[in-house]
């Protein structure tokens, strides 16, 4: 009883993510319920595959959601990024990777851009990134003179089509898939071993030992079940490994590192963190870097998935991120929200995207349904606060 009272009391306390991991379960049994193709081997894969770019921008968007702030451009960001590395590689005829490197360069002028009118002139970012929702649009029309380029084709047409398949054989399951997943796998019970240590260490409260063991068979379980499915169809996407080293990266920065720490800081206080010594504009000024940074890899993973560029890309990007890291429960007001939440909250809506499509819901449908699940994500956000605040 002791335990089962335990689990209620971390359950409780971390409402706000146990909660968004239970929803993500239960929309996966809903359409796979509804359609037995959803969770082949083959669909599977076009998920990662179409939706990776969004949740390359809700790694940035939660970072910049948790200090205060939003970010409304990135989707113009995105079509431009993809757009400068059309004209290089299209039309300039340079290599790939010629490409790859412009886009990132324009990226990151572009952060620099928008978190200079932000951290050091002060003006709103939500002000400041609406005028760049609308200039690199602009922008992204006039590098490509008002017409589509394609086709990449070659090495850059791989980022985000290409499969690593056969390295280490297999008949009809790629055994270098299985191992990838095996070795992550392998990384998430050492890692939460060690979080459960430490927490004991410093006398907090952790689950019982045997739901501990549960968790980690039920998260093993369903990874390595996913890695089949991977393995089945046609082997580890290369966008997947782009995006598992950015999740563990960007995780660790968040929660381990000086700068994670005064990103939260300001976005939980913004006046004690001035008092507290924390260099506010230069750390804002970082996060729209990052932002721009990442939106660029979003515009390379995108760009090369549909093997062109087009003057419309990226559009309602900016949106989808932002209500991936909602719904992965980032709060409105800042100052909470985790990488993985952001990424949940991403699967969230890539996994509606493709179930209602696979339903044949129209476009408009669509609309209204992410719609509402949005703004039941952020009414649960106020609840949960007020609820928490009625507790003290």
């Amino acid at each position: 009883m002791t335990a089962v009272n335990n689990l209620a009391s971390l359950v409780t306390r971390n409402l706000r993510q146990s909660g968004i991991v239970v929803a993500f379960v239960a929309i996966v049994i809903f359409f796979a319920i509804l359609n037995p193709t959803f969770l082949s081997p083959g669909n599977l894969t076009n998920i990662v595959l179409q939706y990776s770019y969004i949740l390359i921008l809700a790694i940035g968007m939660v970072i910049v959601i948790i200090a205060g702030h939003i970010d409304l451009s990135v989707g113009s960001v995105v079509a431009l990024t993809g757009a400068v590395a059309a004209v290089v590689v299209i039309k300039g005829q340079q290599p790939w990777w010629v490409g790859v490197l412009a886009a990132l360069a324009v990226g990151i002028v572009v952060g620099a851009w928008q978190g200079f009118w932000v951290a050091y002139v002060g003006i709103p970012a939500f002000i400041v990134t609406l005028a760049g929702m609308l200039l690199f649009r602009g922008l992204t029309f006039l590098v490509l003179n008002n017409v589509s380029l394609s086709p990449f084709g070659g090495e850059y047409y791989q980022i985000a089509n290409g499969f690593f398949n056969g390295l280490l054989g297999g008949y009809g399951v790629d055994t270098f898939t299985l191992v990838i997943f095996g070795i992550g796998v392998l990384g998430y019970v050492v890692s939460q071993i060690r979080a459960r240590r430490g927490k004991i260490s410093y006398q907090q409260t952790v689950e019982g030992l045997p739901w501990f063991i549960v968790k980690l068979v039920a998260v093993a379980a369903v990874v390595m079940w996913f890695g089949f499915q991977l393995a089945s169809s046609r082997g580890l996407p290369f966008v997947l490994i782009i995006l598992a080293v950015l999740i563990i990266v960007y995780s660790i920065v968040t929660q381990k590192t000086v700068f994670g720490r005064h990103v939260y800081a300001i976005g939980g206080n913004l006046n004690a963190a001035l008092l507290s010594g924390v260099k506010v504009k230069k750390v804002n000024f970082w996060i729209f870097v990052n932002m721009g940074l990442l939106a660029s890899i979003a515009g390379i993973v995108f760009s090369a998935r549909t093997n062109g560029s087009q003057p419309g890309a990226g559009n309602m990007f900016e949106l989808d991120a932002i209500a991936a890291c909602f719904i992965g429960g980032a709060a409105v007001t800042g100052g909470v929200g985790r990488v993985g939440g952001a990424i949940i909250g991403g699967l969230i809506m890539a996994v509606m995207s493709n179930g209602m499509q696979l339903m044949g819901l129209d476009q408009a449908t669509q609309q209204v349904v992410k719609g509402l699940v949005l703004l039941i994500a952020v009414a649960f956000d106020v609840w949960n606060k007020r609820r928490a605040g009625a507790a003290r």
